[in-house]
């Protein structure tokens, strides 16, 4: 099969405590080396804590921001050697927040019109057509063109985000948390939407949230990040119904289920990672109650066949 997205070592650091003069205080590593391989067609959900790493991973991959190092290949091409627009004619980003989302001085027609003209340099009766057909796709009125982004409720908000991102006729799209902002019962309809236009068009997603229940129902695959690496990647339903890393087992037993009194699955004065002062070997190992020796010395390395796990003391 082939790879929509294939990413080799990629990394991001931040520099804190600039000076005029001389170097930074220090670094803080949003996303350590991450290697994954993501196969035309498929849907790879991207969970973890906030803070773990999944916007930065999701930024570099558009080019909002640029890696510390490491390489990203989309459809088999360097992206640090392509041209930028070649890119936004196959990745594309749809964020959470869908209404701040969308330019508010400019109308519906408008903002569906940038990329038409940008990025694939059509004319005016050109642009008015497939912006009727993929409305059409997204299930919106044409009215709506002539509207403000202030004028429309959430769910059409990110219909209209994600007929935006159609606009520019992505094969990948970047799914930046799209439905945590909407009431449940729009969620639902956005998620539907997601699917159909994934079949019909031969879409591959990649799918952050912070919804476990979300990732499980749409994902094929899931890649569980911790403190900027990646610790776990398997088939969604593997993941979640038998967990192998000690992390991913925390993640599903904070998620709340209905008819279950929430209880933390870990004491209240359990401490997170420094960023400026990272802990030498496995970072989770504060919070595991599997941690040997081994973990305080070596940072585990993902390993595994169908499932890959990065731990030295996994649960199965």
């Amino acid at each position: 099969m082939s790879l929509a997205l294939r990413l080799e070592n990629l990394s991001k650091s931040f520099a804190v405590g600039k000076r005029l003069f001389g170097a930074p205080k220090g670094h803080v590593h949003a996303v350590h080396p991450v290697t994954l391989d993501v196969p035309e067609g498929e849907t790879l959900g991207i969970v973890g804590e906030s803070g773990c790493g999944k916007s930065t991973l999701a930024r570099m991959l558009v080019g909002l921001l640029a890696p510390s190092g490491g390489h990203i290949e989309i459809e088999g091409q360097p992206l640090d050697n392509a041209d930028p627009a070649q890119f936004g004619k196959r990745i594309q980003y749809v964020f959470q927040d869908p209404i701040s989302s969308l330019n508010p001085r400019k109308t519906i027609r408008q903002i569906m019109e940038a990329p038409l003209k940008r990025l694939h340099g059509m004319a005016r009766a050109a642009r008015d057509k497939r912006i009727s057909e993929i409305f059409a796709q997204v299930n919106l009125r044409e009215e709506f063109l002539e509207r403000y982004p202030h004028e429309f409720s959430g769910g059409q908000a990110q219909r209209i985000g994600i007929a935006r991102a159609l606009a520019a006729e992505a094969r990948i799209l970047i799914l930046d948390e799209p439905v945590s902002a909407l009431d449940v019962s729009v969620q639902a309809q956005v998620l539907n939407l997601l699917a159909d236009l994934k079949a019909r068009l031969g879409l591959t997603y990649l799918f952050i949230s912070h919804d476990l229940a979300v990732v499980e129902a749409v994902s094929d695959r899931v890649a569980v990040l911790y403190f900027g690496s990646v610790v776990e990647v398997g088939r969604a339903e593997d993941v979640f119904s038998a967990p192998r890393h000690p992390y991913t087992k925390l993640l599903a037993d904070s998620a709340p289920v209905v008819g279950r009194a929430l209880s933390p699955p870990e004491s209240r004065e359990t401490e997170l990672p420094d960023p400026l002062n990272p802990p030498k070997g496995c970072a989770f190992r504060a919070r595991c109650p599997n941690a040997g020796p081994r973990c305080a010395e070596e940072v585990p390395q993902l390993e595994g066949e169908t499932g890959q796990v990065a731990c030295f003391h996994p649960l199965r």
